[in-house]
């Protein structure tokens, strides 16, 4: 597993990731592959281009040729880049199909002509649907009730498909909720975060009764990391063990550490299709892998509130025109 292909790594989990792999002695070389679109940034791999062993590709993962050309190079694939942003999906759904869906069948179909040795594809738990009561497994059916969580449904047996059909090493992660520093602000934690750093209000839809689970993003990286290493092809992973929290408790706990008080939250309508309620049973790779978040949320709720209150230009920018172009790099040595 010395090289590394990481899709998607200059987006939030995907960043974290690559510096992760980054440290790791066993690995020789990471190339990012990102088409820096509005969640996409340079900014968020920092201090990464400082390492001889990153380098980095501009381009989109609809690109065959290009896809073909990378993932010769390397032994590995770890499959972030996506479309993710649920209230987007409902009005640009074609863009969500073509990237999580027509972008992992271009990924599979290279990695089986130059015979990678593993395959992370990298999903949610919104594929499950909602959960009135339990937990879904890996082998609970997928009932997904937005376009993007059908996006990532559809990818998902794909790249299943993939390790039936054709023996590619294909291994499935779903996490809960992210959260951590360098996410985009129009994700409720920053976008709570920034907006009253700003003095603004935040709003919180229906009652605040709707119910997800917060993983630090640092312990998803740690068990993506963990299936990548000793996954078993074929098999998916759900990757848990965060907090289970309504909207408002959600809310309550940023307010504390930005601050503020309940005089800064307005409720409004519920948003379309909003799941009442996603749980997963994480035990799998609990047992079978040795997995086990560390952070604790209030910390890490505390850490990611510093850090927005100390950036402001990192999240003002794309606030202000989350839609502006980026700079045009093509390959980037990480040491030049």
């Amino acid at each position: 597993m010395d090289t590394v292909l990481v899709t998607g790594g200059a987006g939030f989990i995907g960043s974290h990731f690559v510096k992760r792999l980054l440290k790791a002695d066993d690995v020789a070389r990471v190339t990012v592959l990102d088409a820096l679109t509005y969640a996409g940034h340079k900014e968020n791999l920092g201090e990464a281009f400082l390492s001889p062993k990153l380098t980095f590709v501009e381009g989109n993962i609809l690109d065959t040729a290009l896809v073909s050309e990378l993932v010769a190079e390397h032994a590995a694939i770890v499959h972030f880049a996506a479309e993710s942003h649920v209230d987007r999906s409902f009005f640009e759904a074609g863009n969500f199909l073509a990237t999580n869906v027509l972008g992992t069948q271009i990924l599979l179909d290279a990695a089986h002509r130059h015979g990678v040795t593993k395959f992370v594809h990298v999903s949610t738990d919104e594929v499950y649907g909602p959960l009135p009561t339990g937990k879904a497994d890996e082998l609970y059916p997928l009932r997904p009730s937005v376009p993007y969580a059908a996006s990532k449904s559809a990818g998902d047996l794909i790249a299943l498909s993939y390790f039936q059909t054709y023996g590619v090493p294909v291994s499935v992660t779903r996490s809960s909720n992210n959260y951590g520093t360098g996410q985009h602000p129009e994700k409720v934690i920053p976008l709570f975060m920034t907006r009253l750093f700003k003095g603004e209000p935040v709003t919180l839809h229906g009652r605040g009764e709707h119910v997800r689970n917060w993983l630090h993003v640092e312990d998803n990286c740690r068990g993506i990391d963990l299936v990548l290493r000793s996954g078993h092809p074929g098999e998916v992973y759900n990757i848990g063990g965060g907090t289970d929290l309504t909207g408002k408790e959600l809310t309550e706990k940023i307010l504390r550490v930005c601050g503020a008080g309940w005089e800064s939250v307005a409720y409004v309508s519920d948003r379309r299709a909003n799941d009442l309620r996603y749980a997963m049973d994480w035990s799998k790779i609990a047992d079978s892998l040795g997995y086990h978040p560390v952070h604790d949320l209030e910390e890490g709720l505390a850490q990611t509130a510093h850090w927005y209150q100390n950036h402001p230009e990192r999240w003002a920018p794309l606030l202000r025109n989350p839609h502006a172009p980026t700079a045009q790099i093509r390959v980037a040595p990480a040491a030049l």
